[in-house]
């Protein structure tokens, strides 16, 4: 140990004493920039920016991956190293800093931070990682240059960082390459040159984007369809029915633009009236159509003018005088208030840390529900229903491999258990949900669920429902035809 310590003073003082050109003043203003993690978390936020699926998913595990590299080497690992600073007389006054740290020196959380950040970005995009890694690299650098550490401290916290960003995989599997599969339509979906016979239906409520530009936008790729705003004052449902009308009239389609509560309906009304559906990416998330590879509004356009489809399943919740089909996910218990929860704090978190957040608050209050599952009484905080396969495993589904597997992902978590919260939390800690007695998965193609009593509401695609005392959720296979790009890509 006695030898390493030498050799990192060696090179220490070989760095103060060297003239290295081009270093200065850039090295210095990029160590400040990053203190506090201010240059990654604008970087996140500038990624985030750019609307990109993928650039999006890189701001935000680079952002959850800071965050547990700062805690990690600026709590626990400083605390338990205790190594002075270096003593800087050798380092030119114009290299230092105004004002010198007082933490300990091992590791340094600036080259945590640093490479934790850009190897989950890389994680997500190799070309982004590319980009970021020569900041980040010049961040490490920067902190012996300017006499605050030594380099087996940089090293040290290199480490550390980019060893805590790849255990981000635990929790956050990255996104498959490939779009989910689907099967053969199961009516005829004709193809609409300039999209003739396609009647479209915009609803600007969930989107992202100005929908007089989503207009434009649709009006240029596909100049011979119908396209219909829903205002403030339109009645989403009977404005479907007159598109689904005028669309059956024309032989033509059904087209949605909007959140998934707005793709939802047209799916019903789709399927209602035996024409396929045309999903235009309109909401903030787009889940349906992300996972069918249309990623954006030309992708759909040219699907729809080549005639090029598939056939997917369509999940139900039936019981009593309800009877409502879900394209994505169905839920009861706190699983809506865990995902709003979650959503509200990710983008200033990243999305493990603001659900570790949510987790935690939830379930600090909520009370768990009393229930028959397949006859069998039950008492969860949850349960969750997916059509079709979700990945990754636990709280966060995000994306699908299949669209047409004539199965529901059912994830519960068990209320009845001691301790069964405590067990909870530390499981989604540590990554060992799977293992856990509190949280269980299983793939089914239907499950009845009685004795509702205590279950106010359910919901589906994100619309909240009041819940009948009974309900089957089961699955309709290939009941819905949808435009999808021959080649699907992957956003």
């Amino acid at each position: 140990m006695r030898a390493i310590n030498d050799l990192d003073r060696r090179l220490f003082n070989r760095v103060a004493l060297s003239r290295l050109r081009g270093a200065h003043p850039v090295l210095p203003r990029l160590t400040r920039a990053a203190d506090h993690g201010v240059l990654w978390l604008g970087t996140a936020a500038v990624l985030a920016a750019t609307g990109h699926r993928t650039a999006r998913r890189a701001a935000l595990r680079g952002a959850g991956a800071l965050a547990l590299a700062s805690l990690t080497a600026n709590v626990l690992a400083k605390g338990a190293s205790r190594r002075p600073r270096p003593v800087i007389d050798q380092v030119p006054a114009v290299r230092r800093l105004l004002v010198q740290p007082r933490t300990t020196s091992f590791p340094s959380g600036h080259s945590a931070s640093a490479a934790a950040f850009a190897t989950a970005v890389a994680i997500e995009s190799p070309l982004l990682g590319l980009a970021v890694a020569p900041v980040a690299a010049g961040v490490m650098a920067s902190r012996v240059y300017v006499g605050v550490h030594y380099p087996g401290d940089v090293l040290a916290g290199a480490a550390l960082g980019a060893g805590l960003a790849a255990l981000t995989l635990r929790w956050w599997p990255p996104r498959a390459m490939r779009p989910a599969t689907a099967a053969p339509p199961g009516i005829e979906a004709p193809a609409l040159p300039g999209g003739r016979g396609l009647s479209v239906v915009v609803n600007p409520s969930a989107g992202a984007d100005d929908p007089e530009t989503t207009l434009a936008q649709l009006r240029k790729l596909l100049p011979e369809a119908d396209l219909r705003l829903c205002g403030p004052e339109d009645d989403l449902a009977e404005l479907m029915a007159q598109a689904a009308a005028e669309a059956t009239r024309a032989g033509g389609a059904l087209g949605v633009c909007g959140g998934d509560g707005t793709v939802n309906l047209a799916a019903t009304t789709a399927v209602g009236a035996g024409l396929p559906l045309a999903v235009f990416p309109g909401g903030t998330l787009n889940h349906f159509a992300v996972d069918l590879g249309s990623h954006d509004l030309r992708s759909t356009a040219e699907a729809v003018e080549a005639g090029s489809a598939a056939g997917v399943d369509l999940g139900r919740a039936s019981g009593g005088d309800t009877d409502r089909p879900f394209l994505n996910t169905f839920s009861i218990g706190v699983y809506p208030d865990l995902v709003r929860m979650r959503e509200r704090h990710e983008h200033r978190l990243g999305k493990w840390p603001a659900l570790g957040l949510a987790l935690i608050r939830v379930l600090r209050t909520a009370e768990p529900m009393a229930l028959s599952v397949s006859g069998v009484p039950r008492r969860l905080w949850l349960l969750f229903a997916g059509n079709g396969p979700y990945d990754p495993p636990g709280f966060a589904p995000s994306h699908r491999s299949s669209l047409d597997d004539g199965k529901l992902d059912i994830r519960a978590v068990d209320g009845t258990s001691p301790f069964a919260r405590t067990r909870l939390i530390a499981a989604f800690l540590l990554g060992t949900l799977g293992s856990s007695r509190v949280y269980h998965e299983v793939r089914l193609s239907a499950l009845d669920l009685t004795d509702l009593r205590g279950v106010a509401h359910f919901s589906v695609d994100g619309e909240v429902v009041d819940a009948p005392d009974r309900l089957l959720l089961h699955k309709a296979p290939r009941a819905l035809t949808v435009y999808r790009p021959q080649a699907p890509a992957v956003p």
